[in-house]
């Protein structure tokens, strides 16, 4: 069955594709969740034209993410924690606390944006890479001191 996919399906296509499918995947799977339309003339203009629609808000959203990167730019992130011999914290730095930090600074920032590979667990200096688009990421500094 060919239909044209209204969401990006991985393994399948992107929006706005044709393609063809086993039929009963098309009508137990991507129909019913109006993850694709049938490939008629009246659907083709109809996703072409929402197609059009998501370009201008993704470039939107875009355009808004890398705006954000040059302010976040310059951001350092100064934490607080207890350290024991070694400057190895007792606790960790994770991103929730990076983000906290972030909003204070009036920088909204959802934590699961942060990409830590591993909490800080350690004083000093650090490079964090926070991804505001899938196109767009920022590394920002977290400096990490010692608590009295």
């Amino acid at each position: 069955m060919e239909l044209i996919l209204r969401e990006d399906i991985e393994k399948l296509g992107s929006r706005g594709d044709l393609v063809k499918v086993a039929n009963g995947y098309a009508r137990n799977f991507l129909l019913p969740k109006r993850l694709a339309v049938a490939a008629n003339e009246s659907n083709k203009k109809i996703v072409e034209q929402e197609r059009q629609a998501h370009l201008r808000k993704e470039s939107k959203l875009a355009a808004d993410a890398t705006e954000l990167a040059k302010l976040m730019s310059t951001v350092i992130v100064t934490i607080g924690a207890k350290a024991g011999e070694n400057d190895h914290l007792f606790g960790s730095v994770t991103s929730q606390d990076i983000a906290d930090k972030l909003a204070k600074q009036n920088y909204t920032v959802d934590r699961k944006k942060i990409q830590l590979a591993e909490p800080i667990r350690t004083l000093g200096e650090h490079k964090v890479a926070i991804k505001l688009h899938r196109e767009v990421s920022v590394e920002i500094a977290v400096n990490v001191v010692r608590e009295d």
